[in-house]
């Protein structure tokens, strides 16, 4: 008679395993990524009105809430705003035009006049010929 191979899988098996609980236990810790805080929303933020929102318009000029600033007078202005408020938070829209050095620019004011949290509202502002108002 002639002898028959087979091969032996247990031990197969056996490292197959091993490697899958090694794998199983690492995956968790590998994963990592970038934590990013969500911005909250209730009933009362919907409509929002205390909203303080820095835009900069091509022509250099800033406004606050649609009203016109000098830049020099920024600063405290902004700290008249934000001095007695709780919720120090601020959204700043700029021009498609305006160099971004500027936004940065408006952010380290804000920050000097102690807004707290800065947003970026990314939207094309589109503003009316001078004839046009």
């Amino acid at each position: 008679m002639a002898a028959k191979a087979e091969p032996n899988v247990v031990p197969l098996c056996d490292v197959l395993l091993v490697l899958l609980i090694i794998f199983m236990v690492i995956t968790p810790s590998v994963q990592r990524g970038m934590d990013a805080k969500l911005p909250e929303t209730t009933a009362d933020s919907a409509s929002a009105p205390d909203v303080i929102v820095l835009t900069l318009h091509k022509d250099g000029k800033v406004d606050i809430n649609r009203t016109f600033y000098e830049r020099d007078l920024l600063e405290s202005q902004l700290m008249n705003i934000y001095g007695p408020r709780q919720h120090k938070t601020m959204l700043i829209r700029a021009d498609a035009r305006v160099l971004f050095g500027q936004v940065i620019e408006m952010m380290d004011v804000a920050r000097g006049a102690g807004v707290e949290e800065i947003g970026i509202v990314l939207e094309y502002i589109e503003e009316e010929d001078e004839g046009g108002r």
